[in-house]
């Protein structure tokens, strides 16, 4: 399977996309990424500039189009704002008399972690529960991008209550963290009441981490957290033998 690096996340968080390695590789699966392929285009997108978010589609598309043709089963993208993004790629180039058709393939191809721990639901369960221990409280934040653009639901919450974590309940979960792409940085005082709402919901019930699912919110929560919060899948990581 073919992993998506990113733009952001390989700077401030490079360990997403190792643990994902290893989890994967865990269960059979080979990871690797394309050093040709960018950022999925979200940032300018979110910015209106469609034109120039457009082209860096085009680049990823040309970038990993080798690799579809050789036969990938999944491009892994372990940002859910990306994944939303890449996710959309059929639908924004859909007029490209070029690339609509690969646009589509792509966006077939993109799958959350999430969705492939799914998959091997069975052989993933079995590796956990032969070291299963009690890991302690973790609240776990949905990203938007994940339950609402994704519709991923209540799938990480399990894979992490069988990694020996007990998920505390978090209130008002449909609510967004206040980060929401390039919002934070254009409306820094809403985006911080947001996240004071969510960090308050989120250690409600005394949780020793915080667990998320996309770079932007990692690093939204943390910057006010004196909890560690970290991408679901390093955890799994670390609880697997």
């Amino acid at each position: 399977m073919l992993a998506l690096a990113g733009c952001v996340q390989p700077a401030l968080a490079p360990n997403i996309n190792a643990a994902t390695a290893r989890v994967l590789d865990r269960l059979g699966i080979e990871l690797f990424e394309e050093s040709r392929a960018g950022c999925c285009g979200a940032v300018r997108f979110h910015l209106s500039d469609h034109t120039a978010a457009r082209d860096d589609m085009r680049r990823n598309i040309d970038a990993w189009w080798p690799h579809v043709e050789a036969g990938i089963e999944a491009i892994v993208v372990t940002a859910s704002g990306c994944g939303v993004q890449i996710r959309d790629y059929g639908h924004v180039l859909a007029d490209d008399a070029v690339y609509a058709e690969k646009a589509a393939k792509i966006s077939a191809l993109c799958r959350d972690p999430a969705e492939i721990l799914a998959a091997e639901q069975e052989q993933l369960l079995s590796r956990l529960a032969a070291t299963r221990q009690a890991r302690g409280k973790l609240a776990f934040h949905s990203p938007c991008t994940l339950q609402h653009g994704l519709k991923i639901r209540g799938v990480v919450e399990e894979l992490l209550a069988a990694a020996g974590y007990t998920v505390v309940p978090v209130a008002d979960g449909h609510l967004c963290c206040g980060s929401a792409g390039t919002y934070a940085l254009l409306q820094p005082e809403l985006s911080r009441r947001l996240r004071d709402n969510k960090l308050a919901a989120l250690m409600a019930g005394s949780p020793l981490v915080i667990a998320t699912a996309n770079i932007g919110c990692l690093t939204h929560l943390q910057a006010g957290s004196v909890l560690p919060v970290r991408h679901w899948i390093e955890l799994v990581d670390v609880a697997l033998p």
